[in-house]
């Protein structure tokens, strides 16, 4: 039995090798085709597609009862979705607005709106942590605070020059 834990065929494991690397290699081309945005990290549905890929690629791998022609064609269509619901969603602000957040103004000159905060479920020590993070030591010198569509949070500062309106940068921005 302890035989069986560590090792049990050698062709088993030839096998794997064999699968990894050329599913590593068509992944590599897929991606390559697909483009960057297939591996952004824009937004939940993006991050779905992320991790279905990774969940594919594993799948391929380590299944006896999945051959490296159903892996490439479930990695394909996966991507392939993933570009047409993009192009879609492009082209289409409707289903662009279904698919996709918009980002959230979650502090503005120095008010916290809570509201915003409650519907998003972000804390103040959550935005405290991404003025910190920016090497900015006090709310006061913070303009906005906006949750981005990735949940990462962007922090402008009261001493920073904007370059465009302030209108323009915060149109998409919900209140």
């Amino acid at each position: 039995m302890f035989e069986e834990i560590f090792f049990n065929d050698i062709n088993i494991i030839i096998k794997t090798i064999v699968i990894g690397i050329l599913s590593y290699l068509s992944l590599i081309v897929l991606l390559r085709i697909s483009g960057k945005r297939t591996l952004s990290k824009m937004n939940a549905f993006d991050l779905i597609v992320t991790v279905a890929i990774g969940s594919i690629l594993a799948t391929i791998i380590m299944s006896k009862d999945v051959t490296i022609a159903q892996g490439i064609a479930a990695l394909s269509t996966l991507i392939i979705m993933q570009f047409v619901m993009t192009k879609i969603s492009y082209h289409n602000q409707f289903f662009s607005r279904l698919i996709k957040s918009n980002p959230t103004l979650l502090f503005y000159e120095g008010e916290y709106l809570y509201d915003a905060m409650k519907r998003e479920r972000i804390l103040e020590v959550e935005i405290m942590q991404a003025v910190r993070a920016q090497g900015i030591h006090s709310l006061k010198n913070v303009q906005v605070v906006i949750l981005e569509t990735d949940g990462s949070f962007s922090v402008i500062s009261n001493d920073k020059t904007i370059d465009t309106d302030e209108n323009e940068l915060f149109n998409h921005v919900q209140h």
